[in-house]
């Protein structure tokens, strides 16, 4: 039985596909004089969604450890895109929300964020890049199961 290429493997295509398109938008972000990673982006923009999240959701919505989003999160709090206050009923916990610095800052990358996404997926038709999204969840689906 012959060993198989890496670059025949599906899920290395995925890593490296994931990984120019990680590459792809902080060149963007460095190009723009944006002072926020791509991780720091996707922290802000899941508590902009979900103001009351705790930084476990975070975590969890946008895939990352715990920890990692940990220091994100002391990252963005000492650039003031995030502020900090003691919780009401206990106080060994606190709030996290986004301050109006990173509200603005997420309303002026949203065009680039969806040029990145245009670059991205050229070529592609929406019923593929559709068929693509139902396609990633099944294998997700079946590596939770």
């Amino acid at each position: 039985m012959a060993i198989e290429k890496t670059s025949d493997i599906l899920f290395n295509t995925i890593d490296i596909s994931i990984k120019k398109y990680r590459q792809l938008v902080q060149q963007s972000l460095v190009e723009n004089d944006v002072d926020v990673t791509i991780d720091q982006w996707m922290v802000l923009s899941a508590f902009n969604e979900t103001p009351d999240a705790t930084q476990q959701q975070i975590a969890n919505t946008i895939n990352k450890d715990y920890a990692s989003v940990t220091r994100m999160i002391e990252l963005l709090v000492q650039k003031k895109l995030l502020k900090r206050t003691t919780h009401n009923q206990d106080r060994r916990r606190f709030n996290l929300s986004i301050t109006p610095q990173a509200t603005t800052l997420l309303k002026n990358l949203q065009p680039i964020m969806k040029a990145n996404r245009k670059t991205a997926l050229k070529g592609l038709k929406n019923n593929e890049i559709d068929q693509l999204n139902d396609l990633l969840n099944k294998i997700i689906a079946n590596c939770e199961a």
